[in-house]
């Protein structure tokens, strides 16, 4: 069952949403080479909880971390390390926040000083698709238009998204329905409504489209390709897109 939000639940989303913002603002101030990834953690943690809120991701389904940290290949769920940031890297950050008894949750990919064209234009790309996908909202619009629209931005360029991985419904749990899926048919799928609360996520690869497992539960691409991950919290209100979390905090500080 899909549970819609009144606008006070939406204002209570927001809040945590902008504590989660500015969480990401917090890192982007310092991400850089020679970083070790456990202290980009370590800082997100405090914050967080310095506002009154906790990380979503710590304890869930085992996860010790407060971020998913995620380099090169790693699509998803990388683990806070002692390894350092690299020059030429790309690294995406997964975060979540709960607060007020509701989650939201953000991502956002960097580029570690001077990377090559290949992954900047990913990066670059993979953004745009998010807010493609975001845009696709629309009063009579239905899931598989979000799909659809993130979908066929990025095959142009020959990219492929995973499949395996969705966006998704948000609220008082962090993973609820609706999957929101990177690919689909235009005017497929349930009806999109005010009062959902969704999690677009766009997970795109320079390669193929498959992923694997690693052993510390991390999901890398197949051939080992760059792969880069966006993500917003978006409300609709009067069948349009409300975006909760706001990349304002990692630009002032952080732009590509």
């Amino acid at each position: 069952m899909i549970r819609l939000k009144t606008a006070e639940e939406i204002q209570c989303i927001q809040a945590g949403a902008t504590i989660l913002s500015k969480v990401h603002g917090l890192i982007a101030k310092n991400i850089k080479e020679g970083v070790k990834t456990k202290i980009l953690d370590k800082l997100a943690e405090e914050f967080i909880k310095d506002h009154g809120a906790q990380p979503s991701f710590k304890g869930y389904k085992g996860f010790p971390y407060t971020l998913c940290i995620s380099t090169n290949e790693q699509v998803v769920h990388g683990s806070p390390s002692d390894d350092v940031l690299t020059k030429g890297d790309i690294v995406a950050i997964d975060c979540g926040v709960y607060y007020k008894q509701f989650h939201s949750d953000a991502a956002f990919s960097y580029p570690i000083g001077e990377v090559s064209k290949e992954k900047m234009d990913l990066l670059k790309r993979t953004k745009q698709a998010l807010y493609l996908g975001i845009e696709a909202i629309q009063p009579g619009k239905r899931i598989g238009d979000i799909g659809y629209a993130i979908q066929s931005y990025t095959k142009q360029y020959g990219y492929s998204v995973v499949r395996e991985l969705t966006g998704h419904g948000i609220g008082k749990k962090l993973h609820e329905r609706p999957e929101v899926l990177n690919y689909g048919k235009q005017g497929s799928g349930m009806k999109l409504k005010d009062g959902m609360v969704l999690a677009l996520e766009p997970m795109v690869n320079v390669g193929k489209q498959q992923i694997v497992q690693e052993k510390d539960g991390c999901l890398r691409t197949f051939d080992k390709k760059p792969s880069a991950h966006f993500e917003h919290t978006v409300a609709i209100c009067n069948g349009k897109p409300k975006i909760l979390t706001t990349y304002q905090y990692i630009e002032e500080s952080f732009k590509f």
